[in-house]
């Protein structure tokens, strides 16, 4: 069976997925976009190996920060790790719907390759041209052959709803909005005590072109105190909205991609939580 625990951020999918996959004798399958890098680890909420509690862990920490890893990629990596499980228990475990729907379900890339050769182009128009494209590259300007190639590389991505793995559960953690607001905000003051700020700097650092620094929220409202946009109260309130807004997207995707079975945390009693999943799936 594959289990795949979704929900918004911060709701308790890390600890609900350690219980289950000890409950199941299973591994775990990072779904979420950004534990899959090396290093961003407090912005993330990356689990710990103390939390791991000797559970194995698949894609987490596999690339560095200024390395590209696409959804393709991951499709790619998620179902040669379920080969590897065939009649066994798996468990997913990320708010990354769109990294889960690529893995489980239809989801097909098309890839169409241009053949412009830009000849008559400068290095920095072409630059120019990479950053219509996509104002968060981070391909060098000075890598003439990676920027065309970028430019005649064309993907057209569809989704077809039909699961290809059978016995599937799709468990849904969730709170009252309010409640989940209040767990967002206080997630990010802990993030800030355990040292977000010095985490952000040392790798801004290293890896100022990186894509998913650039991109990731925790980091990039970090970044934009440290440019001087902002203040560091301002970023702080940034990270919080733009986590809540997060939040909102993550349950319209979940809502609309996948046929969820949603329990709301008891967080005066986890383990009660834990009981009323372990219930549904034993049902099945």
């Amino acid at each position: 069976m594959i289990v795949a625990i979704v929900g918004p951020t911060g709701v308790g999918k890390t600890k609900m997925s350690i219980e289950l996959a000890k409950y199941l004798n299973a591994p775990i399958i990072n779904s979420d976009a950004v534990q899959v890098y090396k290093e961003l680890d407090i912005g993330s909420a990356k689990v710990t190996e103390e939390e791991k509690e000797g559970i194995k862990h698949y894609l987490i920490d596999i690339k560095k920060p200024d390395e590209m890893y696409t959804v393709k990629d991951y499709q790619e990596d998620a179902r040669n790790i379920l080969k590897q499980y065939v009649n066994r228990n798996v468990i997913f475990c990320g708010g990354t719907g769109l990294y889960l729907s690529a893995a489980l379900m239809d989801y097909r890339f098309y890839e169409d390759e241009a053949n412009e050769s830009y000849i008559n182009y400068s290095n920095e128009e072409l630059y120019e041209l990479v950053l219509k494209k996509d104002s968060k590259s981070n391909i060098d300007k000075n890598n003439r052959q990676r920027m065309i190639r970028f430019l005649n590389k064309k993907i057209v991505e569809t989704v077809e709803p039909k699961l290809l793995y059978d016995n599937v559960f799709f468990i849904g953690l969730t709170t009252e909005r309010n409640n989940l607001y209040n767990i967002i905000n206080r997630r990010v003051e802990k993030m800030l005590d355990l040292g977000l700020l010095e985490e952000v700097r040392s790798l801004y650092e290293k890896y100022p072109k990186s894509h998913v620094l650039n991109s990731a929220i925790g980091y990039k409202e970090i970044i934009g105190y440290i440019k001087g946009n902002y203040s560091l109260e301002q970023a702080i309130e940034l990270i919080k909205k733009n986590s809540r807004h997060y939040a909102k997207r993550q349950y319209t995707w979940f809502n609309n991609k996948m046929k969820i079975k949603w329990f709301n945390v008891n967080y005066d009693d986890f383990c009660d939580t834990i009981k009323e999943v372990k219930e549904y799936i034993d049902k099945w």
